[in-house]
């Protein structure tokens, strides 16, 4: 009687069981609906001006950055992207028939950039920014898709396949992520803000994925929040050694004392009278920001302002206090400031207008994370190359001048300067980046396109 009355549970037990297992698998690998489905483009008759405005599009998205590697083919692929569960490798994205895209039909195309699924169903990595990239509307990932079939070379290589092990490299689990993390609807323009207010979230959001860097991640590595209804949105995050700072209106640590010409300025330019771009945002800049149009980035620096800041994070306003680094000799750090740092940063940290960047006031020098400050005096800048010149400054190298507690020293005397409110550097944290960075190449590197 009671194995009978068991085995009648177990029987009702399994049916929900396997539906659920059933839904399971089907969402797992269903094919998101793309919906360019019935627009399919014959390459052969794609119009030139598509061409251009998909390369122009390509350029806000730096496509180019990930997908090419220096002395290599465009879009050929091949770049390393380090990652908690192992590397990974950008792909080719060429229109080659055999290890590019050339046999992505428009929609396949569409669900690859938009959703994260290749044509065989395999769910990409979300290094491939697919959630910010799922605001591009309807017209821009056709005029992509123009570009990369007719405007790139088709480049016959290889594809490199990652080295996360088994069974964290199992796909299957990431629509589920995506199912809770990822808005995959186009974006939509907001009644209550002005055109050019939703030019510039648009770009943000979508093309430019300044989210994927500048926004905290979760448990999950999925960004806190996707666009400025969450107050993580932009506000500053770490990644690969580097401190993304906020783009908020935050006045230590974002853009509060920029103005909406300064942003445009740096972002044109690569510098102004606050900072000028290093690190990660180097590469943004060389083969992205400088090519966007006048209005586009006037767009993007008025949607940026109006970001809020948030006082609670961000901390008391950051004020100027005059004082000469050789009036301080006394500190640690202080005379390896004089006899390193001074000559273009200024005994008063204040830099050589817009060439040598103040350390008063620097987001590195108020920011509660002090990886950029160390990663940069570890490694020094790359070259930043402005309308195809090189600049004539760069940040040096001091791995091999400085030690690790020299650099400490340094760096806590530059974070307690000035009215300056960073955290104390210790060497043990200087040694670990030590370990695993590199130092910055001295080459101009600007990707080419075609």
């Amino acid at each position: 009687m009671n194995n009978s009355r068991f085995a009648r549970t177990v029987s009702w037990l399994a049916v929900p069981c396997l539906v659920a297992a059933g839904l399971l698998a089907w969402y797992v690998t269903r094919e998101p609906v793309s919906h360019l489905e019935n627009h399919q483009i014959a390459v052969a008759d794609i119009d030139p001006a598509l061409v251009a405005r998909g390369e122009y599009v390509a350029r806000l998205s730096d496509c180019v950055a990930c997908h090419s590697v220096p002395g290599g083919a465009p879009f050929a692929g091949g770049l390393e992207m380090a990652t908690p569960l192992g590397a990974i490798h950008a792909t080719n994205i060429t229109p080659d028939t055999e290890t590019g895209i050339g046999h992505y039909s428009l929609a396949d195309f569409d669900r690859a950039v938009r959703h994260g699924v290749a044509p065989d169903g395999r769910r990409l990595y979300p290094a491939m920014p697919y959630p910010s990239y799922a605001k591009l509307s309807d017209d821009d990932v056709r005029a992509l898709y123009a570009f990369f079939m007719k405007g790139v070379a088709p480049v016959k290589q290889a594809n490199v396949p990652s080295s996360i092990p088994f069974p964290l490299n199992l796909r299957w689990p990431i629509a589920l992520w995506n199912g809770v993390f990822v808005d995959a609807e186009s974006y939509v323009a907001k009644p209550s803000q002005d055109e050019r207010w939703n030019r510039g979230a648009y770009l943000v959001q979508g093309a430019g994925h300044c989210g994927s860097c500048h926004t905290p991640r979760g448990l999950a590595f999925n960004e806190k929040a996707l666009d400025e209804s969450g107050k993580p949105y932009l506000a500053g995050a770490l990644l690969d050694g580097w401190y993304a700072p906020s783009l908020r209106d935050d006045h230590n640590t974002g853009l509060g004392r920029w103005s909406e010409p300064e942003v445009v300025q740096f972002l044109k330019t690569g510098r102004n009278k606050h900072a000028v771009v290093y690190g990660s945002m180097t590469e943004a800049f060389n083969n992205s920001t400088q090519f966007m149009s006048d209005d586009d980035l006037a767009a993007i620096a008025h949607y940026l302002k109006s970001l809020p800041g948030d006082r609670e994070r961000d901390g008391a306003p950051w004020q100027y206090q005059a004082v000469s680094a050789a009036e301080r000799l006394d500190s640690p750090g202080a005379h390896t400031y004089v006899t390193r740092c001074a000559s273009c940063h200024g005994l008063d940290g204040k830099g050589q207008s817009e060439w040598m960047p103040p350390l008063a006031g620097a987001t590195s020098a108020l920011a509660k994370e002090s990886a950029s400050a160390i990663n940069i005096t570890l490694n020094g800048s790359q070259r930043v190359v402005a309308a195809g010149v090189p600049d004539a400054y760069r940040m040096p190298a001091f791995r091999e001048q400085l030690s690790d507690q020299q650099i400490a020293e340094v760096l806590t005397f530059m974070r307690s300067t000035w009215g300056n409110q960073g955290s104390a550097v210790d060497a043990q944290t200087v040694g670990e980046l030590r370990e695993r960075t590199d130092p910055a190449s001295s080459s101009p590197i600007i990707l080419q396109m075609r």
